[in-house]
């Protein structure tokens, strides 16, 4: 593929053109030049879009698609475009598929099914077997097939010695361990944030505490086995203030964030729309601006969609029976435009890969073309139309976008939505 990238704005930090606007000439998968005016001598195609800007390809650090087991919620070759023509390069694939992915042959066979794509797919393989919480799965043999980090997928590990295993065990190979944070216990039968609004709903409640005490008791256990532990989809005041106490002490601790805790508040429950039944649930407007703090001030390292398609028999129902979880690909930097700057937003959405321990890619010739398309003063709302994915479970419907993905240039493809 030979491409000129015409009249594009690049945002990127670590490039000497940071916030100029040139020509991109991309070659065999490489930038080949950079600068004003590039002359067309070898009849590559050209690229003109309005008011485009460009940046490091964004990577979601949070992404179920199904497949294996449930391929009609979605697959991984319509996911991974769904993740190109939305702006992202890469995703990091979780395990909880069925089976669930917790041995050396299942990362090889959601890696082989992504070969090809321009998308690339860097799998989470499962934290303990069968994401059950008893015992540890194989996760240097994992690793060495491709796995980036271990965790399951929303289920929080009760057994604190476990853990504890897992951080000392990751550190003979630089593993990443991924402690998803809500103890079971305390949440109970609860459904939605408890507060005024479960109250005024009927709804059962979940405290903040039960995500909050066991972020504290995890901090506790890196603080004492050392290694590298990812927090990720935190979401009450109190969780980002633990962590930022944790850096401070020099704990190798990162986090990340969704885009709807950044966005939205429990207030969207107030119709039993279970659209909005996520996990963690959507806190007070409180929480949020604290979120957003901590964003700003760099405590939160990665924002993700955590794009979670859900068929419609397990998502309309009644609320307490529905599954949770929203998709978030189609609508991330849309809706991150509304609450955050451009040059924040890009940043969080390229970090994951420096949390992951992925290569990055500067926009500077030489490189390799790993770059996102966007425009960030397009507005639009977010309609059915507009999804791309098999599942159309997103809380975003009928939210006003600004800002909108043009596609992707990587893996030597160009996808655009």
């Amino acid at each position: 593929m030979k491409l000129i990238i015409r009249s594009a704005k690049i945002i990127d930090p670590q490039s000497s053109f940071h916030n100029q606007t040139v020509d991109i000439l991309i070659a065999d998968g490489l930038i080949e030049k950079i600068g004003a005016n590039l002359p067309n001598a070898n009849n590559a195609e050209e690229l003109k879009l309005d008011n485009l800007h460009v940046s490091q390809g964004w990577f979601d650090s949070s992404v179920s698609l199904g497949e294996p087991g449930f391929e009609d919620r979605e697959t991984i070759t319509n996911g991974l475009l769904v993740a190109a023509k939305s702006g992202f390069t890469g995703i990091a694939l979780q395990p909880n598929s069925f089976p669930i992915i917790d041995n050396q042959s299942h990362i090889n066979f959601v890696k082989s099914k992504a070969f090809g794509q321009a998308t690339e797919l860097f799998p989470i393989g499962a934290l303990t077997k069968n994401a059950e919480g008893k015992d540890m799965a194989e996760l240097y043999d994992m690793k060495q097939a491709g796995a980036i980090a271990f965790g399951d997928y929303n289920r929080s590990l009760e057994n604190a010695n476990l853990l504890k295993i897992a951080l000392q065990y990751t550190q003979d190979f630089d593993g990443v361990v991924i402690a998803f944070a809500q103890e079971e216990k305390i949440k109970g039968n609860g459904v939605v944030n408890e507060g005024i609004v479960s109250t005024r709903l009927g709804l059962k409640g979940i405290p903040n505490l039960a995500e909050e005490l066991q972020v504290a008791r995890n901090l506790f256990l890196l603080e004492y086995t050392g290694g590298k532990m990812h927090i990720p989809t935190v979401s009450t005041a109190k969780s980002v203030a633990l962590i930022k106490e944790a850096k401070a002490k020099g704990l190798n601790v990162s986090c990340s964030v969704s885009v709807h805790h950044l966005t939205m508040t429990d207030e969207k429950l107030d119709n039993f729309d279970t659209r909005y039944k996520v996990t963690p649930p959507l806190k007070t407007e409180e929480d949020r601006q604290a979120l957003l703090a901590g964003v700003l001030d760099n405590t939160i390292d990665v924002i993700t969609s955590d794009h979670n398609p859900i068929d419609i028999e397990h998502k309309k129902m009644e609320f307490d029976l529905a599954k949770n979880g929203t998709i978030g690909l189609e609508s991330a930097f849309g809706a991150l435009m509304n609450v955050l700057p451009l040059e924040k937003v890009i940043e969080k959405l390229t970090n994951g890969k420096s949390v992951f321990g992925i290569e990055k890619s500067t926009i500077k010739e030489g490189a390799t073309a790993n770059i996102t398309l966007f425009n960030p003063e397009s507005t639009n709302i977010f309609t059915k139309a507009t999804i791309l994915s098999k599942s159309k479970n997103s809380a975003f419907l009928g939210m006003p976008l600004k800002g909108k993905a043009y596609g992707i240039v990587n893996q030597g493809k160009l996808i655009l939505s």
